[in-house]
């Protein structure tokens, strides 16, 4: 009898809409079960994940560890959000339980272990593998193509920058789990969306070069509202591209977020942006972090802004004193 389940994946966000395709189509084909409803997940569930009763066979991939999950698979540095979480998955440890924060994507990492413990690769995917684990570890070519790209995974994953609603996340998954990537990107609603996405990155560029400075130490600090446009990621880059890291914080009726990363069009090793975000009640990876603050602590973002920039200029600092030392 097929086991009625349901699906939790890290979404807006291209890796996990890819790596609930992944897991939809080993689940569905190798383990007999049977999905009766996708679930978008994102990092403002964080504070009550744990507290949260998952559906009975719940599958989360892309996203933080959870006891009830009997299929799980993430590779963030932040995933275990207590140490009661972390020993729990040391003592359930299975091959359906699956953890490598070293994996630039969630994506690569089901896609390898999957064909290394169960024997199963779709090859119809492997396209999407590679695009996800490009997009999630920013293996682009220039930061013209990070925002500008106009290959259809690309326009894809910019159809998803902005206010995206679940059903839209859930409607992804479902397309490419049965069509490629060029025919889901040609679909009217997703050029509609990559369509009014680049004309929102292009004004948000504008507030970066206003709201942003590159300091001394090659630290890109930027204060911008994005009410009205989007405030692209890479754009500190396309502003300031000789910069080692970026940092800042970005406004909106909704709320406050702070990010970080490390520029992906320089070479040299990045220090633990994931782990200091972790501090503050965020999280990412070696070379990304973020926190979001609701609306409601939209007011605590500003000063730990600062204490972010100074945890970053320690860590650096650190970072060279070793290197030094081992010279």
């Amino acid at each position: 009898m097929r086991q009625v389940a349901h699906l939790y994946f890290h979404s807006p966000c291209f890796d996990g809409i890819a790596s609930g395709v992944l897991a939809l189509d080993f689940l569905e084909s190798r383990q007999d079960w049977s999905f009766a409803e996708l679930h978008p997940v994102n990092y403002d569930l964080k504070d009550i994940w744990l507290a949260t009763k998952l559906n009975s066979n719940a599958a989360v991939v892309d996203y933080l560890y959870h006891p009830d999950a009997k299929f799980w698979a993430d590779h963030h540095g932040t995933t275990f959000l207590s140490s009661e979480a972390r020993t729990d998955f040391e003592h359930r440890r299975s091959s359906c339980l699956i953890y490598d924060r070293s994996i630039g994507s969630c994506a690569l990492l089901l896609w390898d272990h999957l064909w290394s413990s169960f024997g199963h690769r779709n090859l119809r995917y492997e396209s999407l593998v590679n695009w996800a684990n490009r997009i999630d570890a920013a293996h682009y070519r220039s930061v013209e193509e990070a925002i500008f790209g106009t290959e259809p995974a690309l326009r894809i994953n910019s159809s998803l920058d902005g206010k995206v609603d679940l059903a839209y996340c859930i409607k992804l998954v479902n397309l490419l789990k049965h069509e490629p990537l060029d025919y889901v990107a040609a679909q009217p609603y997703v050029q509609a969306r990559a369509a009014h996405t680049e004309e929102l990155i292009r004004a948000g560029l504008e507030r970066v070069v206003n709201g942003s400075t590159l300091e001394e130490d090659g630290l890109v600090v930027f204060d911008v509202d994005s009410t009205g446009v989007i405030v692209n990621r890479y754009a500190p880059y396309y502003v300031f591209p000789e910069a080692r890291y970026s940092v800042g914080l970005v406004t909106s009726p909704n709320g406050a977020v702070i990010r970080a990363m490390r520029n992906p069009w320089r070479e040299f090793p990045s220090i633990p942006l994931g782990q200091i975000f972790g501090k503050f009640g965020g999280g990412g990876h070696q070379r990304v972090g973020a926190v979001v603050f609701p609306e409601e602590r939209a007011a605590e973002a500003r000063p730990i802004l600062d204490q972010i920039v100074s945890e970053i200029r320690k860590a650096e600092a650190l970072d060279h004193d070793t290197e030094s030392q081992l010279l």
